[in-house]
């Protein structure tokens, strides 16, 4: 995701050449987009960034960077870009660590299928003080996300908790995954934008789109905290769905859900319900400072 209100002003006669270009492509956001773009180059690197994006890059990956959370991450091509909505997997996880563990211990924060690592860099810029390990499967995520989070954190490349630190098990706090759930048959009716220029492995869950659920919730208990909390990106429609799968090995869960955002999550605890109810309440009063979607 880009910040597309940049600029300001009338347009000038390179201005109008980039955004009669984009236009013709179908952007929507063309004089924002112009104005993001003619900031980033000039000359002959203007013009290649101009005909990758009127070619349908996304944007993000042409600029090599995107807005997530007051920040900007870094891009490159063929990545998945964070999407705003996954803020919402930021709020909860900063809600959780508000109250996880004793105060002079330093909380353990998971990100499974990190991507660029978004989440995990939200939360480093709202706390100082945490342990993070980010993983995922492709490499040019990987990449990106060590760049992005630097020292402060572990980027390890491996399947879901295959690499992970074993000094972890039974020690995370909060393990949040924004993991694929767009079902198979469904990437094909995903904008172009997504369906040619992220990798599938970031786009396709399976039949239902619920097979890394399945495995997060197969493999979660090992690794969180007696007070631990799972915390996974979904769909409303998948909600219940994905929320039985991990009441199933034992999690107290809940459907959390951001209409600012047009997000929705599912939250799993080894707490108490009372508490569990009183945390999303907390959380819901929490602003953001300032999508894996199937759009």
């Amino acid at each position: 995701m880009v910040d597309r209100t940049a600029g300001h002003g009338e347009p000038g006669p390179d201005e109008e050449v980039v955004v009669a270009r984009l236009r013709a492509a179908g952007c929507v956001f063309a004089e924002d987009e112009a104005r993001l773009l003619l900031e980033a180059a000039t000359g002959s690197d203007l013009a290649a960034l101009v005909a990758r994006r009127a070619d349908g890059e996304p944007l993000e990956q042409v600029l090599g960077w995107a807005a997530f959370d007051g920040l900007r991450l870094v891009v490159e091509p063929g990545v998945f870009v964070p999407r705003r909505r996954t803020q919402l997997l930021v709020r909860l996880a900063d809600a959780a660590l508000a109250g996880a563990g004793p105060d002079d211990a330093v909380p353990v924060v998971v990100e499974l299928c990190c991507g660029v690592g978004a989440v995990a860099a939200a939360l480093l810029r709202r706390r100082r003080r945490l342990d993070v390990v980010a993983a995922d499967l492709d490499p040019v995520a990987v990449r990106c996300a060590r760049r992005n989070l630097g020292e402060r954190a572990t980027v390890v490349g491996g399947d879901l908790f295959a690499e992970l630190p074993a000094r972890l098990r039974g020690r995370v706090d909060v393990l949040v995954a924004n993991a694929p759930y767009v079902p198979t048959a469904a990437i094909a009716t995903m904008p172009p934008e997504a369906r040619l220029h992220e990798s599938v492995l970031a786009l396709d869950g399976g039949a239902d789109g619920l097979d890394l659920h399945r495995r997060i919730a197969a493999g979660a208990t090992e690794w969180l905290s007696p007070t631990g909390t799972l915390l996974i990106e979904t769909s409303e429609r998948q909600a219940g769905a994905t929320a039985a799968l991990f009441a199933a090995v034992g999690l107290v869960t809940a459907v959390e859900r951001a209409d600012d955002l047009d997000a929705t999550a599912v939250s799993a605890t080894r707490l108490r319900p009372d508490l569990l109810v009183r945390r999303a309440e907390w959380s819901a009063t929490v602003p953001g400072p300032g999508g894996k979607d199937d759009s």
